[in-house]
């Protein structure tokens, strides 16, 4: 029989806030032929923008990403209002996110990404559709002016925010929906020609991949690139936590041993080199937490927890430059008088840290 470790009444993670997506990807109708018209033309598909990786919000909404309990919604437009905009704007790119309900009667979501959006024609705007009752809620059709685009006042008509900033303020199926759509979002814009002939791509499969443009290289499908990442809260057996200081990380910033899955790498061997070669010691036994995507770029996040088998620290100096082992007692002391900063609310490693300490911070 085993004795008791600090690992033994370690569960899983119940919540996480990049990883809440519940939506039928419907996975299958990806290749349909028209998808995204057909879908667009559905009376209950919903619209959401994205830019540059932001998630559009109604307007003044924003601020509200500094305020504890506020809570923030997605910018949702009605699906008929894209089809001539996607028309319109070659650098458009939509994204099939999936639906909500039986299929007969489903309420279909897409992600449309203006960061590349370019006209095909020039034309002057007027003063027609930018009124008060132009808000894109629930009006029963756009007012459109000349040249009264929506992609085009879009920079202007909402406000834009990352999703770390929106995740922690959202519902669960918006946060789901606004991570998918990040994800895809930056993949599109970081990958612009084919990595093995360099020719151009475009979009393909609903917008979750993309299709070489060369026929010579035979129009391949390329799919999103996903890279692992580990991250570990390390115990030792006085159930103290290590925390340490990155060089790279702002102020009194402390968190996790985290790093990336080297080619060819299981979870648990990057676990235990991540630690060895940031602070010096060795980790033992692995406790699986959770994974949320973290799509900056791309990277999915394995949490576990693990059993330090030695505790005498020595950080690498150029990575990490402070590794401490702390109490809960300790911990708590040390956020009051600010000599450590804990993770944002978006991430893992915070979670990861409310297990041990027992409570929410």
């Amino acid at each position: 029989m085993t004795g008791f470790t600090p690992l033994s009444l370690t569960h899983a993670l119940p919540f996480l806030p990049l990883a809440q997506g519940d939506i039928d990807y419907q996975v299958d109708r990806r290749g349909e032929e028209g998808l995204i018209e057909t879908v667009l033309a559905e009376p209950t598909t919903r619209v959401m923008l994205v830019n540059a990786g932001r998630i559009a919000v109604p307007r003044g909404e924003a601020a509200m990403v500094n305020y504890e309990a506020a809570k923030m919604r997605l910018a949702m437009l009605p699906g008929r209002y894209m089809s001539a905009e996607l028309a319109s704007h070659p650098g458009a790119v939509a994204i099939f996110l999936g639906a909500y309900g039986p299929r007969a009667d489903a309420e279909h979501v897409v992600a449309v990404d203006v960061t590349r959006a370019v006209r095909t024609a020039d034309s002057i705007p007027d003063a027609a559709g930018v009124g008060a009752d132009d808000s894109f809620g629930a009006a029963d059709g756009p007012s459109r002016g000349r040249g009264a685009s929506i992609i085009d006042q879009a920079p202007q008509r909402f406000d834009w925010v990352d999703l770390r900033g929106f995740a922690p303020h959202a519902s669960a199926r918006e946060a789901g929906l606004a991570t998918s759509a990040a994800s895809v979002s930056m993949w599109h814009n970081a990958q612009r020609h084919c990595p093995c002939c360099g020719a151009p791509v475009a979009p393909a499969l609903g917008g979750w991949a993309q299709r070489c443009t060369s026929e010579a290289d035979g129009n391949r499908i390329l799919f999103p690139r996903i890279e692992p990442a580990v991250i570990t809260a390390i115990v030792d057996r006085k159930d103290r936590l290590m925390l340490q200081h990155n060089a790279a990380w702002r102020g009194a910033l402390y968190s996790t041993s985290a790093g990336f899955v080297e080619a060819g790498e299981n979870l648990e061997h990057a676990a235990r080199r991540e630690a060895f070669e940031e602070t010096g010691v060795k980790v033992g036994e692995l406790r699986y937490l959770g994974s949320q995507p973290w799509p900056f770029p791309s990277s999915l996040m394995v949490a576990f927890k693990g059993q330090a088998e030695t505790d005498e620290i020595h950080v690498d100096g150029k990575e990490t430059t402070d590794a401490v082992w702390v109490t809960r007692d300790e911990y708590t002391h040390a956020l009051i008088a600010g000599r450590m900063e804990a993770p944002g609310k978006a991430t893992i490693a915070r979670y990861m840290i409310e297990e041990w300490l027992g409570h929410e911070l």
